[in-house]
């Protein structure tokens, strides 16, 4: 017996897109003549290949190029995407997706074939993804062995079992397995392409895709520009004819550009959001965002022996004052942090986590007589150098922590500003001592938080281990209410204290009054440039 979901694709399509009138509105507005939206990228896009890219940026540029199995609604909800729909099999361990008739951008017709290709190139250790644990994570079967090399990837639980036909067989249960695909590490990507141009497949000259638009023109550190796609399968509901990112490191500047008309959105800088929200009341936006700020601590074998101590780790956490950071310096209703998972995740309880409940003058009373325990103070100051990525948020927060730690502690602290590239490849490498993140959720459900910080994790770059907390976050994959275990996760990671949790997300953006469709009520913030459009002022 198999549940059948997500059946009706005209109806979906109804539902994802907004329809064009005859007359050329929409909800009694008029389009405007030009469908162009611009918007302010911080960074510049680290990779077009959806299974290498590890960026939320290039993701957003990833879901105009190639469109996945399932897709997010403007309030989160999960919709068909290149799958009309899918059903699940009585033990819930085996998926069978039904593909509706889609085209690649250069006419070619996409089948179930190249799905399999895709998912088998992301566990593959030659594709070297630090995504491929996702796969991990998603429980498909031989995942972990794939990964491992110890078998080879066309033992991946996934086939082909006709051209229209994508089938996925997993190890265990994972009751959010179908909203896991909305990721862009799972789009399709076709073998021709890949293997006739290798590393430079993704070049505007020879990439192919089967999203609402094509890559028509890339300058490394300034512009992204896409264009529909005339072969995508709903290109007709399609409004946005060109989106174009522009790299703008200086969040102030790109507010100037906005506000001269530039560009449609851009994020507020730190500190701005109360006068913005006055003087434009219609334009200012702060929503829960599902991402975590927080500074790794660098446990692992390159990290300094002083960070290998517990008490040092929890010492430099609890001296950071959360309130004057988000109250002060970012002002955009971004919230207090002393745990991981973004606390208005879906079905999350938050936990209670000790030090959250003391006053910062509690904090860093312990604080202090821990770091004495530790044997640092006067006569021998702690010395560390903090990483961040150039950002004028960033800076501001460093600075401040910075001044907590040598106010509280006397910690003699270097900051060093790198742009994004390098920044990341430094975390990967493990070549930092104390450095600047963030982690956005992959999927709106605690896990994609929480299984970052296993021992098997790709992007658990702090050199952090415990086989209690791997062993919680594998029993909670076929919990039925998987909270009690997440929440013992919580508590491990504020006993441990591998990194220092600063604050959660809001989505502070300004947002053009002729712009239509942003996801504004979407926790994950997950856009579509084809759900998007422009009315007339």
């Amino acid at each position: 017996m198999r549940t059948k979901l997500l059946l009706s694709a005209a109806l979906s399509a109804m539902l994802v897109f907004p329809i064009v009138s005859s007359a050329k509105t929409i909800n009694g507005e008029k389009l405007a003549d030009e469908q162009v939206f611009t918007y302010r990228l911080l960074d510049d896009i680290k990779s077009f290949d959806p299974q290498i890219n590890t960026d939320i940026e290039g993701s957003g540029v990833i879901r105009d190029l190639f469109e996945g199995l399932m897709n997010e609604d403007a309030k989160g909800e999960l919709v068909p995407g290149t799958a009309e729909g899918y059903s699940v099999s009585e033990d819930k361990l085996t998926y069978t997706f039904n593909l509706r008739d889609a085209k690649w951008s250069n006419g070619e017709a996409l089948t179930a074939h190249d799905f399999v290709y895709a998912w088998r190139r992301l566990v593959d250790p030659k594709t070297a993804s630090e995504y491929a644990w996702y796969m991990e994570l998603m429980g498909v079967k031989n995942a972990t062995k794939v990964v491992k090399g110890e078998i080879s990837s066309d033992q991946l639980g996934v086939r082909a079992v006709d051209d229209k036909t994508f089938e996925v067989t997993l190890e265990k249960a994972i009751p959010y397995f179908a909203s896991m695909t909305v990721h862009t590490s799972t789009f399709p990507v076709l073998k021709s392409v890949v293997e006739k141009h290798g590393a430079s497949w993704t070049k505007p000259e020879n990439i192919v895709g089967n999203g609402a638009y094509v890559l028509s023109e890339y300058r490394s550190g300034e512009k992204v520009v896409r264009e529909r796609n005339t072969n995508y399968w709903n290109n007709e509901n399609t409004i946005i004819d060109k989106t174009v990112a522009l790299v703008i490191n200086d969040e102030n500047q790109a507010l100037t550009r906005y506000l001269a008309g530039e560009v449609d959105k851009t994020n507020i800088p730190s500190g701005q959001y109360p006068r913005l929200s006055k003087e434009y009341p219609k334009q200012a936006v702060s929503n829960p965002y599902s991402c975590s700020y927080i500074y790794w601590f660098n446990v692992g074998e390159k990290g300094p022996e002083s960070l290998k101590d517990v008490r040092v780790r929890k010492a430099l956490s609890y001296a950071i004052n959360r309130e004057v950071i988000t109250d002060r310096i970012l002002q955009g209703g971004q919230y207090q942090s002393y745990n991981f998972a973004h606390q208005k995740t879906a079905g999350f309880d938050l936990p209670e986590i000790d030090y959250a409940g003391w006053t910062q003058k509690e904090r860093d009373a312990k604080a202090k007589a821990l770091l004495a325990e530790a044997g640092y103070g006067e006569d021998n100051p702690l010395k560390l150098t903090l990483n961040y990525n150039t950002s004028e948020t960033h800076k501001k927060v460093a600075i401040g922590v910075s001044q907590f730690w040598k106010k509280t502690l006397g910690v003699d602290l270097t900051l060093s500003n790198n742009e994004w590239k390098i920044h990341t490849t430094k975390q990967q490498a493990g070549e930092f001592e104390v450095s600047r993140y963030a982690w956005c959720g992959d999927y709106n459900e605690a896990s994609t938080y929480l299984d970052l910080l296993t021992s098997y994790s790709g992007h658990n770059v702090s050199g952090y281990s415990n086989p209690e907390y791997d062993e919680l976050m594998a029993e909670s994959k076929t919990m039925e209410n998987p909270n009690p275990n997440y929440a013992k996760a919580e508590k491990i990671l504020a006993r441990d204290m591998p990194f220092a949790p600063i604050y959660q997300y809001t989505g502070a953006i300004m947002l053009q009054p002729t712009l239509r469709g942003w996801p504004v009520d979407n926790l994950m913030q997950t856009y579509y440039s084809r759900n998007l459009y422009i009315v007339e002022k």
